[in-house]
């Protein structure tokens, strides 16, 4: 079950894996990102499956989500219920699986940021606290379910977005000319994208955009709608786009200096780009990148934000992260043994 924008990148290599493993998927869209450059674009560039369920909701609300979701899997009866994240569309498509006693398998499990105030902190408690199989994407994961006593089956596999990432990075520098379009030079700009509900709070939003209006370089921010719609006029150096499809967003954010964002997949991503990263919340699900200094928390002080953005650098010698790119294989081994024991 997908919804969102990182949740079709991830599901993007494990459709593979799950096809030369012999297991069927059944694809349902709930509909939570419904703009085309947020959603059908990127069916199209990373070849997914078409879906076979698609709510076309329109909406981020769980509730209204779950009655198409369990018809579905009332007309499919799967094996498993496979989602991924800490979204609203994996929270409705785990209780609506728990409701037809469809057991769970949590792609990015474990996952902690402390932050309560998060609806995303509460999804992946939630998801784990009742899933089946919890796929976390380190040890450091595992642990944390351990000590949270999950009676779930817990098996490291790595971050299925880096699958996705190192296959695709390099194809996207190859052949996007979002540069070129945006009048850009590699390295001489930075990438801002700012989507989550605490930060378009209007207070949150103007103080954000404040600090990137003092960054001395240009500032390209493709806009979530709903942060769009609240913007107003931004200040000269930020560059609002429309947002981008794949291929161009990993172009160009694989190319900027440093990059200002509230997602959790774009801290990933820049880890694994070699960007330095400046995170607009008070608390990240990823600690290790802040730990080793290749990402820091900024929460919406404009000061510390341009403070940060300045001194920006990826520290030397960084270990990898959060897998080698093969854990598409590794949960898709893990699916084929439970049903092959089943």
């Amino acid at each position: 079950m997908v919804g969102n924008r990182p949740q079709f990148i991830k599901s993007g290599p494990l459709a593979v894996a799950l096809r030369e493993a012999g297991i069927d998927e059944v694809t349902l869209h709930t509909g939570q990102h419904w703009d085309r450059e947020l959603s059908e674009v990127f069916f199209e560039e990373l070849g997914l499956p078409e879906p076979a369920y698609r709510l076309d909701l329109h909406t981020a609300d769980a509730e209204r989500m779950r009655p198409g979701i369990a018809a579905a899997l009332e007309a499919e009866r799967p094996d498993w219920a496979l989602v991924y994240g800490d979204t609203n569309s994996t929270l409705a498509g785990t209780e609506a699986a728990l409701d037809a006693g469809i057991p769970v398998a949590h792609v990015e499990a474990g996952l902690r940021s402390g932050d309560w105030s998060m609806p995303e902190e509460r999804n992946r408690v939630a998801v784990d606290r009742v899933a089946a199989l919890l796929l976390p994407p380190d040890e450091r994961s595992a642990e944390i379910l351990r000590s949270e006593g999950v009676p779930g089956r817990i098996e490291v596999v790595g971050d299925v977005m880096a699958d996705a990432c190192f296959r695709f990075g390099p194809i996207a520098r190859e052949r996007s000319t979002v540069l070129e379009r945006l009048g850009l030079a590699a390295g001489g700009y930075v990438v801002a994208t700012i989507h989550r509900e605490a930060n378009v709070q209007p207070e949150r939003l103007a103080r954000i955009v404040g600090g990137l209006g003092r960054i001395p370089e240009p500032v390209v921010f493709p806009a979530h709608p709903r942060t769009r719609s609240l913007l107003g006029d931004p200040p000269p150096n930020v560059r609002l786009v429309e947002p981008l499809g794949y291929l161009d967003m990993a172009a160009l954010s694989s190319q900027a200096r440093v990059i200002v964002t509230d997602s959790g997949g774009l801290q990933k991503e820049a880890y694994w780009y070699g960007v330095p990263c400046v995170t607009a919340r008070p608390s990240t699900e990823w600690v290790d990148t802040v730990e080793l200094g290749a990402n820091v928390l900024v929460d919406d002080d404009p000061d510390a934000l341009v403070a940060a953005v300045a001194a920006a650098r990826m520290p030397d010698g960084l270990p990898q992260l959060y897998g080698d790119g093969d854990a598409s294989p590794r949960v898709a081994a893990v699916l084929r043994a439970s049903l092959a024991s089943a």
